[in-house]
């Protein structure tokens, strides 16, 4: 008998994991959100954040509403991931606010309708909350399966390395050291954790993971 492949063992995860999550009932459901935004605000990797970007929640995934709430009402300008008109499988980040227009996507996923003037880059960001639908022990991250984090979020990844090195402040130039780059935070139930998973070239390990009841600091396997 054959031994499954890689994306074979990956689709047969994401399956199993997003049936976790959307069987948390409604009141479980609030109470996760509930405990995220306690988390939030005792996390030291927050403190100082201006321009979060975060997402709506879809699928079961970890509620972020009672969050959005409080950026707001703390004047943290929030932004969420929209589907990039021209480069197919990349996300922009465009300001959401209560007064946003929203389209569902072709996922049938909200976005604020896009507007050219309220999109953040994404190096000006300061923390970028991403959905997931399971982790391992090692922070490597499994989503839903079509690459738009990892390919949007590559060259955040690289350049975190390169931050952590301590000859970067070396060779990197002033304009280089300016902004660094913004922190990738994932976002789960505590029962999208696994073990181990397997991992593609292209995937984007995160450096922290913050769950309903634990906050997961993987830097050092960086």
């Amino acid at each position: 008998m054959l031994e499954p492949t890689t994306t074979q063992l990956r689709n047969s995860l994401r399956q199993t994991f997003r049936e976790r999550r959307k069987s948390l009932s409604l009141g479980e459901q609030q109470e996760a959100a509930e405990a995220l935004l306690e988390h939030y605000k005792t996390l030291p990797i927050t403190t100082g954040a201006k321009r979060v970007a975060i997402y709506m929640t879809n699928d079961g995934e970890l509620s972020t509403l009672p969050l959005i709430d409080f950026l707001w009402s703390q004047n943290i300008e929030v932004y969420l991931p929209v589907l990039h008109p021209f480069c197919d499988g990349y996300l922009l980040f465009v300001s959401y606010t209560k007064d946003s227009l929203m389209l569902a996507n072709n996922f049938g996923i909200l976005e604020p309708i896009l507007e050219c003037h309220k999109i953040c880059p994404v190096l000006e960001l300061d923390i970028i909350f991403t959905p997931l639908v399971a982790f391992d022990e090692k922070g490597n991250r499994l989503g839903m399966g079509g690459g738009f984090y990892d390919r949007t979020l590559e060259f955040v990844s690289k350049r975190n390395k390169c931050e952590s090195n301590p000859s970067f402040n070396k060779m990197a130039d002033v304009s280089t050291q300016q902004k660094n780059a913004p922190t990738l935070v994932g976002l789960a139930h505590d029962i999208q954790q696994c073990l181990s998973l397997p991992t593609e070239a292209w995937d984007i390990p995160l450096p922290y993971i913050v769950t309903p009841t634990r906050f997961f600091n993987f830097t050092h396997n960086m």
